[in-house]
């Protein structure tokens, strides 16, 4: 029995296309593996610690070799359970709109917790980074106001799909896939034909993940 983690950034509900789009890919996995668990973090009502002032001071304290105490030790232990709900995993889906270019402050949030030395990722000066959350894949669907095709004039404004691949890339992840709706402001006839095409996609996908 494996267990899949939902990661749910965007906050609008029944008008997300990025949820729509992980909605019916987590549908079909469901039907597809109804032996497995199934759990979603919602950023948007997720009580994660402040990651400034003890939490902090914790990290530095760990990274030269000493254990945190006191309100250090209470900021890190919250730090350590959130971390420890997203290793708990077998498989991810992250739904994801864009904001502003990137992705919402609370996925930032969350990323900025759970992503610490020794925990998602290690270092060392003959090795470089390496990523500790190996051999599980992941699928990121996402949606946008614009339309930010590969070789054009606007790709390099996309700061969403490209950092959140590049995040999971750094904690470890090599079976990255990804769903794309676009450009939901734009053209929204269009983009209703690109949600219904990646709903389908997300369907089949479901069958094997």
């Amino acid at each position: 029995m494996a267990k899949l983690l939902h990661l749910m950034a965007s906050p609008r509900g029944d008008r997300s296309r990025s949820l729509a789009v992980a909605a019916a890919f987590i549908e079909a996995y469901d039907d597809a593996h109804p032996n497995d668990d199934i759990d979603t973090l919602d950023m948007s009502s997720l009580e994660l610690p402040p990651f400034d002032g003890p939490a902090l001071d914790a990290k530095y304290a760990i990274l030269h070799g000493d254990e945190p105490s006191g309100e250090q030790a209470k900021a890190w232990k919250a730090v350590e359970d959130a971390i420890e709900e997203f290793k708990s995993a077998d498989k991810y889906v992250l739904s994801v709109p864009m904001w502003n270019f990137g992705i919402p402050y609370t996925l930032k949030h969350y990323i900025d917790v759970i992503t610490q030395p020794t925990y998602l990722f290690n270092y060392s000066p003959e090795e470089g980074y390496t990523g500790l959350v190996t051999g599980k894949p992941a699928l990121i669907t996402a949606a946008r106001g614009g339309a930010y095709p590969e070789g054009s004039d606007m790709e390099a404004f996309d700061y969403q799909l490209p950092y959140v691949k590049t995040w999971l890339q750094f904690i470890g992840f090599t079976d990255i896939r990804s769903l794309v709706v676009e450009p939901t402001l734009m053209d929204p006839d269009k983009a209703e034909e690109r949600k219904a095409e990646a709903i389908e996609k997300a369907r089949e996908l479901a069958k094997g993940f």
